[in-house]
Order: C-alpha cells, then structure tokens, then sequence
C-alpha cells in the first residue's frame, strides 16, 4: 500500500508539485571560526587543539596561538557555516573561548 492509496480523490490530479531547491544565500558563503583569549588554557594546550582540530603544523599552530595571546583573538578558519558551526562547537568542547562569523564578501 502507498501514499497515495490514502490521499483522499481530489488531490490525485496528476499535477506535479514543484519544491522550492533555491539555496538560502546568507547560510551559505564563508564564515569565520574565531578563537578569542582566556586567563585559563595553557598555550601548550592551545597550540595542541589548534593541531587536533584543524591539522595545523606546529609553526602555524603556535602562530595563532600566539595571536590569540597577543592580539586577543585569532581567525583560525574559514568554511561553509555548518562545518563552522561544528569546528566552534569542538572548541567550547575542549575549553576554548571561540565564535562564528559571517566571512567579509
């Protein structure tokens, strides 16, 4: 039995239903994961997650770390906003003060 056995006589009309694929434009585009200092995470240990999550090399994993020290804040990635999202998530996850961004266009 199928859907359609149940759908009452009127709405069998054999028209085509057209769905709406557009894509939101302001979810898409880039967005930026930005990780923001602390007085409570040891560098060591920033550069480490820097490593875990984002594959950085140590240099460069050291260089944002630094950033975040210095400045305050550094922008570690930019991507579609879901993986974003998660990157932020993993972050709080692992103790770090992070947020997301709508990327400059």
């Amino acid at each position: 039995m199928t859907v359609r056995d149940h759908m009452p006589d009127d709405d069998r009309t054999g028209t085509e239903v057209e769905e709406d694929t557009s894509v939101d434009t302001r979810l898409s585009g880039g967005w930026n994961v930005v990780v923001w200092d602390d007085p409570v995470n040891l560098m060591g240990y920033v550069v480490y997650v820097f490593q875990k999550l984002f594959g950085f090399s140590v240099e460069k994993a050291t260089e944002h770390m630094l950033e975040v020290h210095e400045e305050g804040r550094s922008l570690v990635a930019t991507a579609p906003r879901e993986k974003s999202e998660l990157w932020v998530v993993q972050l709080h996850a692992y103790g770090l003060q992070a947020t997301l961004e709508r990327a400059d266009i």
